[in-house]
């Protein structure tokens, strides 16, 4: 068995060229590992091989490497284009893959005497009017039903149409006027359909109005059958924009964002035609290294907007962070569909809104991901067969600390269990009593008030208990766990690696002498990264919330005999908190309506804070 040849990349370097072009990077078996493009090729290349600059997920995909092969282009956007190409036929392990390449639903208006609305997928060989496209069915099926309601226009399929002797069960729920049997006349129906086409074009507020004056006409001329009908269909419109927290907005516009973590990167993309908000959806690319989530954006609109021929794309796209390459997508997309495209990602007003309520919807999805039932028991079973347990541990609980220079300490205390997250057994200690900035003693302080109290109250212990920290805070955890003769829950340091990447933990289990590093890959320590990042933003927030709390709170406050009338007196007099502190007990006694006591207790009260 022959090892593999390390590859000689100074050799390579210096006959690389310096073009803009596409490189492809081989395993030693001929394996495509990954396929990327650059303005520069060789000083794209090089940066792969400065092993002092290159992330440690990535120094794995160099590791692999026996032959890289290139493809000179005239210009990055042609590289662009060519990427995406054989990305999307080889799909390499290595690069961030869309795995979603199913063509999108619109709404087509047939074109008969009396058209039918309806769903379509795929090429547009049906004559008639498209509308979309919708980012899922389930966002057709709501604008048909709202459509059925309003406007009666028939959905039924022509088969069924033409073979109708009386009215189906739609025209008896009165959600259409039954043109199949002659009881609505075209003219009617035109108009129907002509009111259908201004809410399929985003035109709803056009639309209010005209029906607002119809209405107000009908009435006029006394006929209330009719004006109450259309004051049906405006609450149903009127209902519509009420859901529609993005109403003001304007223009055929996509909004995405990416999110990533330990473990997955979730993309929401909203669409948004004729400024309404037709609906969204989630994508979770695949990604195999490292990646910044302006890295898995750029990928990913790369591949959703050159990859899909029957895609519509619209006028403008708002993306969550910036990016080098969105002037080269930019221009590719110029180039294959002869349409531009503007990519922004400062933005204000309704596409703020927008771009937010992206952002947040790509977190929310991801962590949904990550939560989810399967695969947490999935993640469950993949740490006991780690830490090598008969079974499933079924109660884990973290803890870290957070403060500000030693201001406002908190611990948090979140739980896990099989079902993921146990959000109402989570917990914030104030932490009281230690010196400032002495995590150690922190963690002693929250460790031993948690556990002492279950033991008083008969309460829950954890099976596995991970503390957030090397090998100080796993010998503070030890301690507390010898002080109240505890020996059956299992401990679990989670230090970061020297990189302090994500991926690279090491684990302490039960002293500092026992180390695990798991693979990157792992579902056990996703988890662990999981249930840790899940602590240490709960501190934070706790934190946070006591800083603020804190900082809010005058420290007069908690002086008896000083109320709200004697501070305002006491600032007033000496125009802030600073310039009282300084003052002596006698000019703090000059203050109306204090005493020559209260003034010496107020000196003594703001001496101690």
């Amino acid at each position: 068995m022959t090892t593999q040849q390390p590859f000689d990349a100074s050799a390579f370097l210096r006959t690389c060229t310096q073009h803009p072009g596409v490189y492809r990077m081989f395993s030693a078996d001929q394996q495509l590992l990954y396929i990327g493009k650059a303005k520069n090729l060789k000083n794209r290349l090089s940066s792969y091989f400065k092993s002092t600059l290159v992330a440690p997920k990535t120094a794995a995909l160099v590791a692999k490497i026996a032959n890289i092969e290139l493809t000179i282009t005239a210009n990055e956007t042609e590289a662009l284009l060519l990427e995406q190409t054989l990305i999307k036929q080889w799909r390499p392990p290595y690069n961030i893959l869309l795995r979603d390449d199913k063509s999108y639903p619109y709404v087509i208006l047939s074109a008969n005497e009396f058209p039918r609305l309806g769903i379509h997928r795929g090429t547009k060989k049906h004559k008639g009017r498209y509308f979309g496209p919708y980012p899922s069915s389930g966002a057709i099926r709501e604008s048909l039903s709202l459509l059925q309601k309003a406007f009666k226009v028939r959905q039924c399929e022509d088969s069924f149409y033409n073979n109708r002797s009386r009215p189906c069960l739609q025209y008896q729920i009165q959600r259409c006027k039954a043109p199949c049997v002659g009881l609505v006349n075209a003219a009617e129906y035109a108009e129907d359909v002509r009111l259908s086409v201004m809410f399929l074009e985003g035109r709803s507020n056009a639309l209010t109005d005209e029906l607002t004056h119809s209405m107000e006409r009908a009435a006029q001329a006394l006929d209330f059958e009719k004006a109450a009908s259309v004051r049906d269909q405006i609450s149903l419109l009127r209902r519509v924009q009420d859901q529609q927290s993005m109403e003001g907005g304007h223009g055929d516009v996509d909004i995405i964002a990416a999110s990533v973590s330990s473990g997955g990167a979730s993309v929401h993309v909203i669409n948004v035609r004729g400024g309404r908000v037709l609906g969204s959806n989630n994508f979770f690319p695949k990604m195999a290294i490292e990646e910044e989530s302006s890295d898995v954006l750029a990928a990913f609109a790369a591949q959703y907007y050159l990859g899909r021929k029957e895609h519509d794309f619209p006028s403008e796209l708002i993306v969550s962070s910036d990016h080098p390459d969105w002037p080269a997508i930019t221009e590719a997309i110029k180039q294959q569909r002869g349409q531009h495209i503007g990519i922004r990602y400062r933005v204000r007003g309704t596409r703020a809104r927008w771009q937010k309520m992206a952002i947040t919807n790509a977190d929310q999805a991801l962590q949904a991901r990550l939560a989810s039932r399967t695969q947490m028991a999935a993640r469950f079973n993949a740490l006991a067969k780690a830490l090598d347990l008969s079974e499933p541990p079924a109660h884990l609980e973290c803890f870290d600390i957070s403060h500000s220079s030693g201001e406002a300490t908190v611990a948090s205390c979140v739980v896990f269990g099989p079902e993921g997250p146990r959000k109402s057994d989570y917990r914030i200690y104030n932490i009281e009593g230690i010196t400032a900035g002495d995590d150690y003693a922190a963690m002693h302080q929250v460790l031993h008030r948690r556990l002492s109290s279950a033991l008083e109250n008969k309460g829950k212990l954890p099976d596995v208990l991970l503390v957030d920290g090397g090998k100080g805070q796993l010998n503070m955890a030890r301690e507390v766990l010898t002080e109240l003769k505890i020996e059956q829950i299992l401990l679990l340091g989670v230090a970061k690696g020297a990189t302090r990447k994500a991926g690279f933990e090491t684990l302490y289990i039960n002293d500092s002498k026992t180390e695990l590093n798991l693979p990157e890959h792992s579902p056990a320590l996703h988890l662990i990264q999981h249930i840790r990042d899940e602590a240490h933003r709960f501190a934070i927030t706790g934190h946070r919330a006591r800083r603020g709390k804190t900082r809010r709170t005058s420290t007069l406050e908690g002086i008896p005999g000083v109320g709200p009338k004697r501070r305002r007196e006491l600032l007033k007099y000496f125009g802030g908190l600073q310039e009282l502190k300084r003052a002596s007990v006698e000019e703090i006694a000059k203050t109306p309506g204090i005493s020559k006591t209260l003034a010496e207790s107020i000196y003594s009260a703001l001496r101690s804070a």
